[in-house]
């Protein structure tokens, strides 16, 4: 039988929120090959006479082909929700083919033995907990579960019911911020961030709906998910967290010595040193004697403490025996011992931004960094976080924490089996140690030869270096690049820096770290034509942020590209709205669904065209720039047989004239022409021209689509 990872004392490792036996019959279920998807429609169905139509769902969660009984108050739909889901299964069953396991990946379901799939992806980025959330409830605000028992927030239920709607984008990819089970200890919001992963091997319990009662676990729910994606042809990939863990995470009970401690009289305003001396600068060989020889870093170092375990192995024993199963343990850690985990921090020195309260680092190396023990007590100095600490990529310690290794490089490859989930984000993969990183890429692929895995790399110069690594894209900085079109930054992105990248990246004017391109300069206008760009971008990953499609003012997060934080988190929504100054990384949050400002239509025309051109774009030898002004440009692609053109005027107040000479680069005189995007509508016209040259006024802020052959 399929098991969860053992355990040093020989235990495994728990699966999600729920009791043994739950997991138990999780894993029987997945060993007996049962389909979930199918197992969770039987008892939909069952509830079908006890539904009543008064779950609300926005328009755009009403699948085209839906069957089932409805009711329109005003703008809004009522449905029965058990009839609402099962109907949406039904369909997704009847599509699907008999006897595959659509539980396994979809590169075994496909036999498909590489990872270029990702090269032309379509892939939308999705919080569980915001994304699917809704307000089914409308006689009141929002609230996680109403007063009728709907689950408001975001479940893998709700995630189900979006592939139809995923699927008009021509969607094949569902990237999913972690969902591991966070913690809400030192919780920056209203809820913890899914960054604060307290279990590794566990899925976020409060990702559970409560229509399905507990007859089913958050694992189950989470696995009906993947089932109904492949069956839909879209694979799913996760963001993973292998560097740090929640101040609370569940492996300090076995394993204390695996975190960094300090002294609890030490909590209260802690923060990462200030060094005098160095600027906002990364640490280095040349910089680390000022580093530990400033008085403020030898203060920091006096914090820390053994772990408990270390500072008394009976008391430990004892506690553990008491607290085993108790969810505040960390605070009795603190009681008993006067000890706490040490809060994370960024590993540039001097960076203005403050300690990250809810996580803390895993302690990869049980000795301290060989370079830092020319300037302290190796001995007797407790283990320490400090800059070069958090960089252990650039400065490891002697004796590696080998367990610990071997726990993180199986945490994929525990999705991958359990789930068949289809690729992974590392996040702040680049600062583990090379053998590490190499090491989680390895087992990953070793079950799964086309699992994509892509780098935090936000460095565009860093792409061979990811390449050699063995990633398969990179995160990249397009959303930094576009909003800069008066600095030129958006056409050397799109002229020099994408087509000779060695790795696909994400093309994307917003990221859930970054501002919403809606609130960049040309506004709504600058959203339709960022996506029209990276619908095309070579070398480009097109990229969906949930809610972009909506014009969604509001941030998920203030992480990047924020001068200050504070101001962007309440500038975006009037103080009138619910969620007004919310982010969703920290807080209750549903996405503004029901706004009569989107683009949806657009991205929905945008995904049939780039299905049609698709082999076009797959090979970036096909990929021209034309350059017309500091405010005009042109993607061409043409492979000698068919090509696409699309004029690009960044000018937001006038039109530019194009005159764009095809025959310099097809060798033809005679074109047919047919426009595909016109006004950020459907394009009606075609047409054939005689000397080689596409004459067209394009209006300000626009980019067209054109075919040629």
């Amino acid at each position: 039988m399929a098991k969860g990872p053992v355990s040093k004392t020989g235990g495994v490792y728990p699966l999600v929120g729920s009791s043994p036996t739950a997991s138990a019959n999780f894993y029987m279920r997945r060993e007996a090959k049962m389909p979930i998807l199918s197992e969770i429609n039987k008892y939909l169905q069952s509830k079908i006479s006890q539904g009543k139509d008064d779950y609300a769902i926005p328009k755009r969660w009403m699948p085209p082909n839906y069957t089932g009984k409805v009711k329109l108050a005003g703008r809004k739909f009522f449905v029965n929700p058990y009839e609402f889901i099962s109907n949406i299964i039904d369909n997704l069953l009847k599509n699907s083919a008999q006897g595959v396991d659509y539980s396994k990946p979809l590169s075994f379901i496909k036999n498909v033995k590489e990872p270029d799939w990702i090269r032309t992806s379509i892939l939308y980025s999705a919080h569980v907990r915001a994304t699917a959330a809704y307000v089914h409830d409308q006689t009141t605000l929002f609230v996680p579960i109403d007063e009728k028992g709907y689950t408001e927030s975001g479940t893998f239920l709700k995630m189900l019911i979006l592939i139809p709607y995923f699927s008009t984008y021509n969607v094949d990819s569902i990237y999913l911020l972690p969902i591991t089970q966070a913690s809400s200890k030192f919780k920056k919001g209203e809820v913890g961030s899914p960054y604060a992963v307290k279990n590794f091997f566990s899925v976020e319990k409060d990702y559970h709906d409560t229509l399905l009662e507990n007859e089913f676990t958050p694992n189950e729910e989470f696995g009906a998910f993947v089932e109904a994606a492949h069956m839909a042809g879209m694979r799913v990939l996760l963001d993973f967290v292998p560097r740090t863990g929640s101040r609370d995470n569940d492996l300090i009970l076995e394993h204390p010595e695996w975190f960094y401690w300090i002294d609890i009289d030490e909590m209260n305003g802690f923060a990462p040193p200030k060094v005098e001396g160095l600027g906002f600068v990364q640490p280095s060989k040349e910089n680390l004697k000022i580093v530990y020889n400033d008085e403020q870093v030898k203060n920091h170092l006096k914090k820390f403490r053994w772990d408990p375990r270390t500072q008394n192995p009976q008391k430990w024993e004892n506690f553990i025996k008491l607290n085993k199963d108790n969810p505040d343990f960390l605070d009795e850690i603190a009681r008993e011992f006067k000890v706490i985990t040490v809060p994370g921090f960024s590993d540039w020195i001097n960076d203005p931004q403050p300690a990250w309260e809810d996580v803390t680092f895993l302690r990869l190396y049980l000795s301290h960094p060989e370079e830092a023990l020319k300037y302290i007590d190796g001995t007797n100095q407790p283990p320490y976080v400090l800059f070069d600490v958090v960089k252990s990529s650039l400065f490891p310690g002697k004796e590696k924490n080998t367990e610990l290794w071997n726990l993180i490089a199986n945490i994929i490859p525990f999705y991958q089996k359990n789930f068949g989930i289809d690729g992974a984000r590392l996040d702040m993969g680049h600062a583990l140690p090379d053998e590490l990183e190499h090491e989680i890429i390895k087992r990953a692929k070793d079950y799964d030869p086309a699992f994509v895995i892509i780098a935090e790399e936000l460095n565009m110069d860093n792409h061979l270096k990811a390449k050699k690594s063995g990633y398969d894209g990179i995160l990249g900085n397009s959303w930094w690049a576009e909003p800069r079109i008066k600095e030129g930054k958006f056409k050397k992105f799109i002229s020099e820096i994408a087509p000779k990248l060695s790795l696909p990246t994400f093309a994307t004017a917003e990221t859930p770290d970054t501002p919403r391109a809606v609130t960049r300069e040309g506004k709504e206008t600058f959203s339709k034509l960022t996506a029209v760009v990276n619908t095309f971008m070579p070398n480009g990953i097109t990229f969906i942020n949930s809610g972009y499609e909506l014009f969604e003012p509001q941030p998920m997060n203030t992480g990047l590209d924020v001068e200050d934080p504070v101001e962007e988190r309440f500038k975006n929504l009037p103080s009138t709205d619910q969620f007004y100054g919310k982010l969703a990384f920290f807080d209750w949050y549903v996405l503004h669904w029901d706004t009569d400002h989107h683009m949806v239509k657009l991205l929905t025309l945008l995904g049939t065209l780039k299905e049609e051109v698709k082999d076009l774009l797959k090979n970036p030898d096909n990929y021209h720039f034309i350059d017309f002004s500091d405010e005009a440009s042109a993607m061409f692609w043409w492979n000698g047989e068919k090509g696409v053109v699309i004029p690009i005027n960044t000018n937001f107040q006038n039109p530019y004239f194009f005159d764009i000479d095809l025959g310099y680069y097809t060798w033809k005189s005679d074109h047919n022409i047919q426009t595909k995007l016109e006004n950020y509508r459907r394009g009606e016209s075609s047409w054939n021209v005689q000397d080689a040259h596409l004459r067209v006024t394009i209006n300000p802020g626009e980019a067209r689509v054109f075919f040629i052959h």
